[in-house]
């Protein structure tokens, strides 16, 4: 089974990478992008077969390790 886990930045937290990504693309001539928020995938090949088992699974693995919970949010997507 495959995870897909999106990590990004809460929403108060500011994020100067999406803020230099922002400038760099306005330097570039594309205009109008009013705020860029970037964040990271992780992709995880998981032995676990049953969904429940792995989507709990990895929520542990946010938790302790792949998320910082205290700025970042993230979600789960099993494929």
């Amino acid at each position: 089974m495959k995870a897909r886990v999106h990590v990004m930045l809460k929403s108060g937290v500011l994020d100067p990478q999406g803020e230099a990504v922002r400038h760099a693309l306005g330097s570039m001539g594309f205009d109008g992008v009013e705020a860029v928020r970037q964040g990271k995938v992780i992709e995880l090949d998981l032995a676990e077969t049953d969904a429940a088992k792995a989507k709990a699974t990895v929520t542990e693995m946010c938790e302790k390790l792949l998320a910082n919970t205290v700025i970042e949010s993230y979600s789960v997507e099993l494929a």
